[in-house]
């Protein structure tokens, strides 16, 4: 009986030669040396198997950094900076058929059906480490916004995954720099900034009108 890894293989080996993927789960299994219910105990569809590939690689990224000694001493935004460099490093072994998948998945707007999975790991790992921030005050805790954090974050998946995927520099030396600037950036956004005490200030002069009243000049 075939196994989740092995089919896994299989089908990045029949996509990366043939540039489509299979024409049938019947046609797939049996080149693989299997069947299709052995198939199905699996995965429902080919789409199901990319999706798990994606998935799969993520949740070896995150695991990776967080088995480093030095993991529990980072801050919110040097996990996040880990994470990306670890996870850039681990697509590389597969970068011809992330190519592939992002190309052949591509929406204008909305995220890409194989990376549904996905982003539902990176949000829950972006959201603890958002969490830990925010007991910390490394980060803002602002009302409404704070929730949005975890976007913000995803979004940044998005915009780095598509510039490495486009990135022509020698061992991708460019990607390197999008990360470390577009974290950094985000990061800015999520601390404290004048803006935050400004905000307090007009906050703390709305709960106090009556010193307002008395101002008469």
């Amino acid at each position: 009986m075939a196994t989740a890894a092995q089919i896994q293989d299989a089908y990045i080996d029949y996509v990366l030669t043939n540039n489509e993927e299979p024409k049938s789960v019947y046609i797939f299994a049996k080149q693989l040396g299997t069947t299709e219910q052995e198939f199905y105990a699996f995965y429902s569809s080919f789409i199901a198997v990319e999706k798990a590939i994606w998935a799969d690689l993520t949740t070896r990224a995150i695991t990776e950094i967080q088995q480093q000694e030095v993991w529990i001493n980072y801050t919110s935004r040097e996990k996040i900076l880990a994470f990306f460099y670890a996870y850039i490093e681990l697509l590389k072994t597969r970068r011809s058929f992330v190519v592939y998948s992002l190309r052949k998945s591509r929406t204008q707007f909305s995220t890409p059906e194989v990376l549904d999975d996905t982003r539902t790991i990176f949000e829950t790992f972006a959201e603890n480490i958002i969490k830990s921030g925010l007991e910390s005050k490394e980060l803002a805790d602002r009302r409404y916004l704070s929730k949005r954090y975890k976007d913000a974050l995803w979004v940044q998946f998005g915009i780095i995954l598509n510039f490495w995927v486009n990135d022509s520099s020698s061992n991708f030396e460019k990607t390197d720099e999008a990360i470390e600037r577009g974290v950094n950036v985000t990061f800015d956004l999520f601390q404290r900034s004048p803006l935050d005490n400004i905000i307090d200030y007009g906050k703390f002069m709305t709960r106090n009108s009556r010193f307002k009243e008395r101002m008469r000049f």
